[in-house]
């Protein structure tokens, strides 16, 4: 499908959503503290526009070194629990229980290591996420197609060379799908996070104007993660096509 069909097609829901959601509130007639309708909420942007922009991006910047370094440190975990299966029997148990614990748990632990600045929102984001990468890419290590491991045997190539030449081509789509995945989760870990404790970010700025009952401020800056999610989202679906371009799309 062309970028442009995508877009018409998304143009086309969020005008849907906006009627439906203005029909609501005006058919209902729910109070703006409970509800806002989407002209409130327009007016919240225009009016204080600069100050979401501000921490919109730093929940983004969040996000993003989240999502890198969760993608890194999943990739590099799946390669040495294949390459090493001793250091698997030692991974496998901690990474279990790394997604074991509710985030929630772990967050306020981060923020009182760490601090309440960026570090602790990106390694909250990095915990969150690398387990899908690590798992998805370990599996398409291990499942490669028998063809190209029989020939590797038969050729008698190391292990080191089996996974350059053979595993990791093959697991390529897995970790295409686990990559997905990491995009879509990335912006809870950062949000999280934000949530236990933050000197900014758009979940700082959900709890102060929930607290202070500036409901359409909230769904300003609910609407901005949301943006933030799609444009990350398609952005590593755009790259993850161009990384395994023979993969067969719907």
């Amino acid at each position: 499908m062309s970028v442009l069909k995508r877009l018409a097609r998304f143009l086309a829901g969020l005008g849907i959503f906006l009627v439906l959601w203005h029909s609501l509130v005006t058919v209902l007639d729910i109070p703006p503290f409970m509800l806002p309708g989407p002209l409130k909420v327009a007016e919240a942007f225009q009016a204080r526009g600069a100050f979401l922009l501000e921490h919109a991006a730093i929940t983004a910047s969040e996000t993003l070194l989240g999502f890198f370094f969760g993608v890194l440190a999943g990739t590099s975990i799946a390669l040495i629990m294949w390459l090493f299966p001793l250091a698997r029997r030692g991974l496998l148990p901690v990474v279990l229980v790394t997604q074991a614990l509710p985030v929630f748990a772990i967050a306020p632990i981060l923020v009182l290591w760490l601090g309440f600045g960026l570090a602790s929102k990106v390694v909250m984001a990095v915990l969150v996420i690398f387990f899908a990468v690590t798992s998805t890419f370990y599996d398409g290590l291990r499942r490669a197609d028998p063809g190209y491991t029989d020939l590797a045997r038969l050729y008698r190539v190391g292990r080191l060379k089996e996974l350059i030449y053979f595993r990791f081509p093959a697991a390529l789509p897995a970790l295409a799908s686990g990559v997905r995945i990491a995009a879509v989760f990335a912006p809870i870990g950062a949000i999280v996070g934000e949530w236990v404790g933050a000197k900014g970010g758009l979940a700082f700025i959900m709890l102060q104007s929930n607290a202070r009952m500036q409901t359409d401020v909230m769904f300003a800056a609910l609407i901005l993660l949301a943006l933030m999610v799609l444009a990350l989202r398609y952005s590593v679906e755009w790259a993850a096509r161009a990384m395994v371009p023979w993969q067969a799309e719907d």
